[in-house]
């Protein structure tokens, strides 16, 4: 039988009793904490332990290093994001309600990210990782297809493959534009979110 190999960013074993899963809880929060305290340069692996309540030892009994734990918080991060644009696009009825949902997605990534210190280091910290970026690049094309399914069929079938390049722009660019803005004064970081709002209000009106 081959061997299984597994990336540097997948954790080492998926946890099957209650315990184990508890565990696992403990040492995701616990870090996620200390990244909305001190940011994620200044976490390491034995804090992580000893403040999750056990040994060095049993976190890398489940996690190889710090990026798979990265890995891990983020993928908990991306199973939130779509669930809550699964709900903002299940309200897309027409075509007519195709802007109304793109700005509610933009307002609540914005939000979430504004509001927690934590999410906005560990997402700065994905795109500085290759692995994780891909990571993120291949969540982003989920999820925007996760938009394109609701809303293809309201489209022109010639319409379907250059409305779904479209999204996968918005979506990705978002990300960049959301950071750039919590780096801005809130003035000016207001005006950053409402001038790519007007950007996707203009592409997204030639499918209306």
């Amino acid at each position: 039988m081959p061997e299984i190999r597994r990336t540097a960013t997948e954790p080492r074993r998926k946890p099957k009793q209650e315990r184990s899963r508890e565990r696992i809880d403990a040492i995701l929060s616990t870090t996620m904490r200390l990244i909305g305290e001190k940011g994620i340069d200044a976490v390491t692996m034995k804090e992580v332990g000893m403040l999750a309540g056990g040994p060095i030892a049993t976190v890398y009994h489940y996690f190889p290093n710090k990026s798979a734990i990265l890995a891990t918080l983020y993928e908990r991060h991306s199973e939130v994001s779509r669930a809550r644009l699964a709900l903002i696009v299940a309200g897309i009825g027409g075509l007519g309600d195709l802007i109304a949902a793109a700005d509610s997605l933009l307002d609540d990534y914005h939000g979430r990210v504004a509001g927690d210190p934590a999410i906005q280091d560990l997402l700065n910290a994905i795109q500085a990782d290759k692995a994780l970026k891909n990571l993120d690049i291949a969540e982003t094309r989920r999820q925007a297809s996760l938009f394109c399914d609701r809303v293809a069929p309201l489209l022109n079938p010639d319409q379907r493959e250059s409305f779904a390049r479209l999204v996968f722009l918005i979506f990705q660019l978002a990300g960049g534009v959301v950071r750039l803005a919590l780096t801005q004064g809130e003035v000016e970081g207001r005006r950053t979110i409402e001038d790519y709002r007007s950007i996707i209000h203009t592409q997204l009106r030639q499918f209306l």
